[in-house]
């Protein structure tokens, strides 16, 4: 069961990230201005979040089982009608559609959490999310080998049919799950997630943490495709692609630090992750001198961040286990904004500062998080921290 949802939230998320290094073939086969063609990633962007807000916390009034199997057949609809676009305009409404949806990534981690029992919740969450982020990972590879071979089209048409197998299997192999009646109307639903992060002292801390760490590895990744494309280096297009699976180290972050969190290392863990964050950015800047020193970087970057994040969401599941999927949006929303603070920050002080900017700027954020994380040490609630026992499985 884990390993469906592993593999679902992968191919879930991939879906979002197939078109970034296609954006040059689908400008030349739609006649697109590079302007209009960006705009691509940024509708994707902005269904992602409205699905945030307003579809992930259904998993808290609705069946999850009838709701992430709608989301995955909506899905092969909205690729389908992505790959079958003829204009700027039905791409771009395609795409927002599709990352509209793409959202059913984050339903199926709370969906996971709900299942499994509170000693395994952390463990759980870290190995569900190790499937999100080899999805990522491999979605830039696959995309450009596939429309090296059949072209772009074909790369949402082949997700389109994984997916709708994705949707039978988990049709047939998840169970129903039995709903009281709703006691909140879905307006009433929404409004919750402000209550929530009022209420919830462990959801504002680690929210704020997600937003920063989120702000930090964006800062590296949205301007890393300019030096590494500009003389000396000169990479081609697949070549940067397949530079993102350095980052697979985050992979094994996210395995294990939710087991970690369950036996009461999470504080632990979430400190030594931020630390390790911080340092990554000295190899970074050194990437004039020798790209392996990158690579090195990106590896320890991405490791730590896999950690927290997990640690995070498996902290932030205990206090409230009845509004997972709320939790979740909102804890994700965070996510989204940190990501957008980082990639508009880092574009613009890279074209002021160059590379040795960007890597002063991912130390500034990093530093910011772990201070942050360090002034909230006494603020964190005991429940969200300690570790979790439960009776052995019979």
């Amino acid at each position: 069961m884990i390993l469906l949802f592993a593999v679902a939230s992968g191919l879930a998320v991939a879906n979002a990230y197939f078109a970034q290094p296609l954006l040059d073939i689908i400008a030349n086969d739609l006649q697109l201005s590079r302007a209009t063609v960006g705009l691509v990633v940024g509708a994707t962007q902005l269904g992602y979040g409205l699905g945030l807000i307003l579809l992930v916390p259904l998993g808290d009034l609705v069946d999850r089982r009838k709701l992430v199997v709608l989301q995955s057949l909506l899905s092969v609809a909205a690729l389908i009608c992505v790959a079958f676009s003829t204009s700027g305009t039905m791409l771009l409404a395609a795409m927002a559609a599709m990352g509209f949806l793409a959202v059913v990534t984050q339903a199926f981690v709370a969906y996971a959490a709900s299942l499994a029992r509170p000693e395994e919740r952390g463990q759980v969450v870290g190995s569900v999310t190790s499937g999100i982020v080899l999805g990522i990972l491999l979605a830039r590879a696959i995309a450009g080998a596939t429309a090296d071979i059949s072209g772009w089209r074909a790369v949402y048409l082949l997700s389109a049919a994984a997916t709708l197998i994705i949707a039978a299997i988990l049709f047939w192999t998840l169970p129903a799950e039995r709903k009281p009646p709703a006691r909140l109307s879905y307006p009433r639903l929404i409004g919750s997630l402000f209550t929530l992060f009022r209420q919830e002292r462990v959801f504002q801390i680690r929210a704020v943490i997600a937003m920063l760490i989120f702000a930090d590895v964006t800062t590296l990744l949205t301007p890393l495709v300019l030096p590494l494309a500009a003389p000396p280096l000169s990479l081609s297009h697949t070549a940067i692609g397949l530079f993102g699976l350095a980052g697979a180290a985050g992979a094994l972050g996210a395995a294990r630090a939710g087991a970690w969190t369950d036996r009461g290392h999470g504080q632990r863990i979430t400190g030594i992750a931020l630390a390790l964050m911080l340092f990554a950015w000295l190899p970074i800047g050194l990437l004039p001198q020798s790209i392996l020193f990158l690579i090195a970087g990106v590896l320890i970057l991405d490791f730590g961040l896999q950690a927290v994040h997990v640690t995070n969401q498996a902290m932030i599941y205990r206090v409230r286990p009845e509004a997972q999927s709320r939790l979740t949006a909102g804890y994700m929303v965070f996510y989204s904004i940190g990501s957008t603070l980082g990639s508009s920050s880092s574009t613009l002080v890279y074209a002021q500062a160059g590379w040795t900017g960007v890597s002063l700027l991912g130390a500034a954020i990093a530093t910011v998080a772990l201070v942050f994380w360090a002034a909230t040490l006494k603020a964190m609630p005991i429940e969200a921290t300690r570790a979790v026992t439960g009776k052995p499985a019979i």
